[in-house]
């Protein structure tokens, strides 16, 4: 039974790193060969493509680091990322990306060979460190300070939606040794883990510093994916936890929509917040991926599980139930986070069925649909409104729904009234507002959208979520879900 669920793990991942053939402008003809954590080789279809592929591991050499060039086989297979696309092209499996991301990648592989280089510095190997030392070190910091920054310093990478940032920490993080302590999530996934941990050191002189422990103690490279601030809560406390952080070694490889100079932009106190960016600055490179192709949209979208108009009900119970089959349909109660539940109107089968207003206008977040992802792999919302003013917060919570059913690699059956490009037709920036013509005697305040948002974190967001949502519709997206639901039946 071990086995098979190791099987399963590899499975998911391997269809994870996947990406889809058009995820961050390679398109991919195969399924990527190499496990990252385990170095187990997925094997191909036949053996002739495999050899194949054995060759050409050996034959590429071109932009090799020294240190890859005398490496065992063992390490070339983990030769850095450069190296891995470049083998991956000459393999077939993918095609050359735009220039924009070849920089990017000569950034991560720059990264890559420091980090090799000064791996013992850095105290990267997990069974070299001393698990005593690792225990010890809040209790003794109480009597001597200790200051540990790591000689390496992280990567910050910033740009468009649908640019590959997402793919290329990826291929980054897949190259790492296995023994090394690292760990890659998804920036909400990372603050409510930090959330809870707060609370569980309640009472603590520094429980930020208790908490800081503990994250560093299990990984010194951290990569967070999809890097965003629009809650104060987070933004107050991110400068003290990274200093914390960075203090003990930590070393940070980012991808973000946003500039660090633009993170939280509006947000209340960001005064507070500033010296966070200043630090950032200082431990990270920053670099911006300035394409602005967004390769998510180039996919052949189908129409069949987003639907548009109104009074669609009818209609998306009766697919509802297509995707069910013969399984009862009821209400469900599922725990989400810290003992909290949530009410789930008609689930079965592992799918959830949601009136937009149950999920979206009412005080849930990030926390409440990790929860709800864990117990379901297919979502059905019907009557997601047009956004504006009137519902902002709905929006909010709307664009945060669909971050997280991304990062599950959920299903979404979805009754609009809009496309998704019409549902954020009002919400625009404050730089999108300045170019709105101003009134003139031919047009009056009455042709004023009195519904206009004027949000710079919803009006940037927006575009990401466009983006997310065509690709969730998309033939490739919908075969990799059903594949993976598939894998997870036969073993169960």
């Amino acid at each position: 039974m071990r086995t098979m669920a190791r099987s399963l793990s590899h499975f998911r991942l391997a269809f994870r790193h996947k990406k889809y053939n058009y995820s961050g402008g390679f398109v991919r003809t195969r399924m990527c060969l190499i496990e990252t954590n385990t170095g187990t080789v997925c094997k191909p279809a036949n053996n002739a493509e495999f050899e194949r592929f054995q060759d050409l591991k050996l034959m590429i050499s071109r932009s090799m680091s020294v240190d890859a060039a005398h490496a065992t086989n063992k390490d070339v297979d983990r030769a850095g990322p450069l190296v891995e696309y470049e083998q991956r092209i000459a393999a077939g499996e993918l095609v050359d990306g735009d220039s924009f991301q070849v920089d990017t990648l000569r950034e991560l592989q720059r990264l890559y060979d420091e980090l090799v280089a000064s791996a013992d510095a850095c105290q990267l190997d997990r069974y070299s460190a001393s698990e005593k030392a690792g225990r010890s070190r809040w209790l003794w910091s109480r009597f001597i300070p200790q200051s540990s920054f790591s000689p390496v310093g992280g990567l910050y990478l910033y740009g468009g939606v649908g640019t590959g940032k997402t793919m290329l920490m990826d291929l980054f993080f897949d190259q790492l040794p296995s023994n090394w302590r690292k760990r890659r999530i998804h920036f909400h996934d990372f603050m409510l883990n930090v959330h809870s941990r707060l609370q569980k050191h309640k009472g603590v002189a520094d429980p930020l510093e208790v908490v800081a422990g503990e994250i560093s103690d299990e990984a010194i490279l951290l990569c967070l994916d999809e890097f965003m601030v629009n809650d104060v809560a987070d933004a107050l406390i991110l400068n003290r936890l990274f200093g914390h952080l960075f203090s003990n070694g930590i070393i940070l490889v980012a991808t973000s929509n946003r500039a660090p100079d633009n993170l939280y932009e509006g947000g209340l106190q960001r005064d507070l917040f500033l010296p966070f960016i200043s630090t950032l600055k200082e431990r990270c490179v920053v670099h911006e991926i300035g394409s602005s192709t967004d390769y998510r949209k180039m996919t052949s979208a189908e129409q069949g599980f987003y639907f548009i108009g109104k009074d669609l009900s009818g209609i998306l119970k009766q697919k509802f139930q297509q995707l069910i089959a013969d399984h009862t349909v009821s209400p469900q109660e599922v725990e989400v986070v810290m003992g909290r539940t949530l009410q789930v109107p008609l689930a079965a089968n592992g799918c959830a069925y949601f009136p937009f207003e149950q999920l979206c206008d009412r005080p849930l977040g990030a926390a409440d649909y990790f929860g709800l992802f864990k117990n379901f792999h297919t979502l059905a919302l019907e009557g997601v409104p047009i956004f504006g003013l009137h519902n902002r917060t709905a929006a909010y919570r709307f664009v945060t729904l669909v971050d997280v059913m991304y990062e599950n690699k959920a299903r979404m059956l979805c009754a609009a009234e809009g496309s998704p490009q019409e549902l954020f037709e009002r919400v625009v920036t404050i730089s999108d507002a300045q170019h709105i013509a101003p009134r003139t005697s031919s047009r009056s305040r009455k042709s004023d959208d009195l519904d206009l948002c004027v949000d710079n974190e919803l009006g940037f967001a927006k575009d990401r979520t466009i983006s997310r949502l065509t690709e969730m519709n998309s033939k490739e997206y919908l075969e990799q879900h059903a594949a993976i639901i598939s894998a997870e039946r036969q073993l169960s």
